[in-house]
């Protein structure tokens, strides 16, 4: 706020409830007077013309009303007044009047009254134009370089520039690309125009090239002008603003160059004639309009500017020069001349606000009231601050580091999923394999602790679970209010889904406005994707889970599945799904182990999860503490990789069939294009089966289509195996190495970081970042080999899943080593796990993670490259060790002179050392077989985890090696 304001000189109300613009204001001698005084003319959207000469009203006397010249009700609204040399056989000035579908030319004079009432002034119609389309604004200006006289420019509500010579209409032009009208000037020394599009680009045309352009009398012709014989309308320059312009003024300041002002609702610029930036100024306010004027120092221009905070600002080119406080915000400023005082502001305020005023140092003062005083009463006071660090000190003591978040919510969710599925099912598809398609009903209990406003509740469930109704908008709720909601859960495709939960959030708004969300999850049963059966012995996959308690009553553990089996066997139970295969739970009678067995690897993940769910909820009731479910191995992992390549080969394919349908739809359009030049030739002739052609490649693009809509289909079903799939393998992960949650979230974190496949970014290329970087850090061999900076390189679909495979082998051999996962960088030191008795460690070979892995087609057979002895690496050792030894016994004073002596010592001990590793790795001892075939003797009487049958493999192949040799 500035602390002047704007002194008054002479200000008028105009009319009551009138409106006015930008355009409706005009200053100059329109009654071409001898004193050459400007006077005001004003224009309002009501159709009320008003003519001005004011001068200030003497001391104690009020406004005299011969300031207003003229008064004329026109019956249409007025947009624009200018006044300029309008009439052909006049060099006089004329005044211009913009109708919305007229426009009119005057002309003003004063005749001296005898009287002392003052001089009586007319307006006299000279001409007028009759317009066909509703004009927006105009402008003036000597076009084509005329002298003496000024032609106008009118431009419509649909882009169309009419050119009128004085009495006669010249020619229209549509401006192309055009959606908005926008602000229209004129520049002089180029002779062109200046417009702002509704692309927030200035826009310049020249004179010359709108007059040779095809004429265009309709919208039509001017999208048609590049077939005419005239030329196509374009800019002369274009220059990118970015934002919506208010205004655009070009004063005629100097001949030799002439800079174009364009204000903006954020930025100020002045451009060149050519549209090069001559400088921009970023405003803090809201302008409302603008004028540039001719500065005393050379090469710059004043601009006054007006803001929406009532606001008078003198610029001189980018810099604020005064600051003046207006009364009102004006829509329009002009700098005029009258005979009591030069260089005044006239500015006009949308609501009829006339003022003319000059800057000055009338200061306005602020004077703040009195505060009433009182006596200080020390004893309160005391007893205030007394009162005031108990509460401070008590605050102190029980505050912790980190703000306690509220132990209240405003908005609780309880979700109650019923024990009995529904009685008449709400599912889609009712049958599903012969078998009917259950639902079961979940009710959600909303309770409000204060008052909540515009609740929403969303239920989300994985694919192919659906419910029936997702969405729910509610109404507010008050303090203390209960709400009880009610959906059905239902299977909804053709295969089983991975996961058996569901999220609940509600989103509201607190009493005070801010927007808060409460969440909840709940838990589907088994039964809704599967049906009790008969158990069959054998299956292709098997999984066995061991307990540290004795066998158990499978119908104990199961009774919702048990009830309804003629054949109440204990030691065997069958769960057929639905959209499955079927999966059996065998208890061993004389151990504590249980086989989980089925046809399909991916189907036994709900059954096993739900077999150690609840084992733990049985055994929890009975009041056991230690029960502790585990797995001995060997983790599956050539099956779980069959999974994967499996989705693997489906996402590329979707790639290959979009590049088909890509050739075929350019062959398609390339095809359409002949025979449309066929059939437009004059001459007909043969099609040579281009139409049998364009059939055949019409059926083949719908054949693509079907094809990649069916493999899209197919590669949502196998992520959900893949995600079933992965969810096992990290179950078995855990309950081999018992893992904690933490670890079990953080490998889950790792092995699941999608929720579904995108085509920017897959499931193989993110778990392989994601096992790379655990390899690198908390899983890495020992704390000298963790990688400082990881590469952080754009993820992209591999050319194979042999480098993934890799990892996720030796991500498992570092788990079964005793490695830790963990966030921290310090969590990589081995620790010691107790093996079970029947399963052995990965051998890890010492190889750098770095190396391109050889693609291996059989998923068992991932077993790196041969590496040298043992024997040799300690034979190495023990040289190093023994030089070191010697360069401790040795002096201090003959220590220089045998520097040379003890390094070559230690670079012979190298190379032999080197050359023995060499030979042994060329040639396979013969000392190694009878080992190996102890080992591999040993290890064929137990149960052998995934390792251990790797080595074997390798074993047998050493053993046809040298029965081939």
């Amino acid at each position: 706020m500035s602390l002047f304001k704007a002194r008054d000189w002479w200000a008028s109300v105009l009319g009551e409830g009138e409106e006015f613009d930008q355009g409706c204001l005009c200053v100059g001698d329109v009654d071409n007077s001898a004193s050459g005084y400007d006077k005001i003319v004003v224009g309002s959207f009501m159709g009320m013309l008003r003519i001005f000469s004011p001068h200030p009203a003497k001391a104690e006397e009020p406004m005299e009303a011969d300031t207003q010249l003229l008064e004329v009700q026109f019956p249409d609204p007025i947009i624009q007044v200018e006044m300029g040399k309008f009439v052909s056989c006049s060099e006089l000035l004329h005044l211009a009047v913009l109708h919305p579908r007229k426009l009119s030319v005057y002309a003003v004079s004063g005749t001296a009254g005898n009287v002392e009432h003052g001089d009586q002034y007319q307006l006299r119609l000279v001409y007028e134009h009759n317009l066909q389309r509703t004009a927006c604004n105009m402008t003036y200006g000597p076009f084509g370089g005329v002298t003496g006289h000024h032609f106008i420019c009118i431009q419509s509500m649909d882009g169309m520039l009419m050119f009128f010579e004085q009495e006669t209409y010249a020619f229209g032009r549509f401006l192309p690309g055009f959606l908005l009208p926008g602000p229209l000037s004129y520049c002089i020394r180029t002779d062109s125009f200046i417009t702002v599009s509704s692309t927030r680009q200035v826009e310049c045309y020249r004179y010359e090239t709108l007059a040779v352009a095809t004429d265009a009398d309709t919208r039509q012709d001017s999208d048609q002008q590049s077939k005419s014989s005239g030329k196509r309308l374009t800019a002369d320059w274009t220059l990118v603003l970015g934002e919506e312009a208010l205004d655009i003024c070009v004063p005629n300041t100097s001949s030799a160059m002439s800079s174009i002002f364009v204000l903006g609702e954020r930025n100020f610029f002045c451009l060149k004639d050519n549209g090069q930036i001559r400088f921009m100024k970023k405003l803090e306010f809201n302008p409302s309009c603008f004028l540039p004027y001719g500065s005393v120092s050379e090469g710059s221009t004043n601009i006054l500017m007006c803001n929406h905070n009532n606001m008078l600002l003198v610029y001189q080119d980018v810099t604020l020069k005064w600051a003046a406080q207006l009364s009102c915000v004006p829509v329009a400023v002009r700098v005029a001349n009258f005979p009591d005082l030069k260089g005044l502001v006239v500015t006009l305020s949308s609501d009829g606000h006339l003022q003319c005023s000059y800057m000055g140092t009338d200061p306005s003062f602020f004077t703040a009231p009195k505060v009433d005083a009182r006596e200080v009463n020390y004893d309160e006071v005391d007893t205030e601050m007394k009162m005031l660090q108990k509460v401070i000190r008590g605050a102190t003591k029980t505050q912790d580091i980190l703000p306690r978040a509220e132990t209240e919510e405003e908005l609780t969710l309880t979700a109650i999923v019923s024990s009995n599925l529904d009685e008449v099912s709400c599912a889609v598809i009712s049958e599903m394999n012969g078998m009917p398609v259950p639902s079961v009903t979940v009710k959600v209990k909303i309770k409000s602790r204060s008052a909540v406003q515009s609740p929403k509740m969303t239920v989300c469930v994985q694919p192919p679970l659906a419910v029936t109704q997702d969405q729910f908008v509610l109404d507010s709720m008050g303090s203390g209010c209960e709400l009880v909601l009610r959906f059905s859960a239902f299977l909804n495709g053709h295969y089983p889904p991975a996961d058996l939960c569901g999220d609940i959030a509600v989103s509201y708004s607190s009493a005070t406005g801010i927007p808060r969300v409460s969440q909840c999850k709940f838990n589907l049963p088994l039964r809704l994707v599967c049906y009790p059966s008969s158990a069959i012995k054998n299956a292709k996959y098997k999984i066995t889970v061991d307990t540290n308690k004795p066998p158990v009553n499978l119908n104990e553990v199961f009774p919702d599945f048990s009830e309804k089996l003629e054949n109440n066997e204990s030691s065997a139970l069958g769960f057929q799904l639905i959209t499955g295969s079927r999966v059996i739970v065998l208890a061993s009678k004389t151990s504590q182990r249980y086989r989980i067995q089925s046809e399909s690897f991916e189907d036994i993940w709900l059954v096993a999860k739900e077999l150690v769910h609840r084992f733990d909820q049985h055994f929890a009731s009975l009041g056991v503490k230690d029960f502790q479910n585990s797995f001995t191995g060997p983790i599956p992992l050539p099956e779980y990789f069959e999974t994967v390549d499996h989705h693997f080969e489906l996402r590329v394919n979707v790639q290959k069939y979009q590049d088909l349908l890509s050739e075929r739809a350019v062959q398609f359009r390339a095809i359409q294009r002949r025979l449309l030049t066929r059939f437009k030739d004059k001459t007909p002739g043969p099609l040579q089966n281009l139409d049998t052609l364009m059939e055949g490649t019409y059926r083949q693009v719908i054949a693509l289509a079907d094809a990649a809509e069916d493999n899209r289909e197919r590669l949502i079903q196998a992520f959900t195996r893949l995600q079933s799939a992965t969810h096992l393998l990290i179950l078995l992960l855990s309950l081999w190495q018992g893992l904690s949650s933490e670890q079990t979230a953080i490998l889950e974190a790792t092995l699941l970081p999608l929720l579904q496949d995108t085509p920017q970014l897959g499931w193989e290329e993110s778990v392989d970042a994601a096992v790379s970087h655990l390899l690198k850090t908390c899983l890495s061999r020992s704390p000298k080999d963790q990688a400082i900076s990881l590469s952080t390189g754009p993820l992209t679909i591999p050319k194979d899943t042999s480098r993934l495979k890799k990892h996720i082998t030796l991500l498992c051999d570092r788990l079964g080593k005793g490695g830790r996962l963990s966030l921290s960088s310090e969590a990589n030191v081995p620790t010691t796990v107790m093996m079970p008795a029947g399963c052995e460690s990965i051998p890890e070979p010492i190889v750098e993670q770095e190396e391109e892995p050889l693609l291996q087609q059989d998923a068992t057979k991932y077993i790196k490259k041969k590496q040298p002895s043992k024997r040799v690496k300690s034979k190495s050792d023990s040289s190093k060790e023994s030089s070191r030894e010697k360069k401790e016994k040795d002096s201090a004073k003959e220590k220089e002179s045998k520097v040379s002596s003890k390094e070559s010592k230690k670079e012979s001990s190298k190379e032999s050392s080197k050359r023995e590793s060499t030979k042994e790795s060329k040639e396979p001892s013969k000392d190694k077989e009878p080992t190996r075939e102890k080992e591999s003797s040993k290890e064929s009487g137990k149960e052998k985890t995934k390792v251990s049958r790797k080595s074997s493999v390798k074993v047998k192949e050493k053993k046809s090696d040298a029965g081939d040799g």
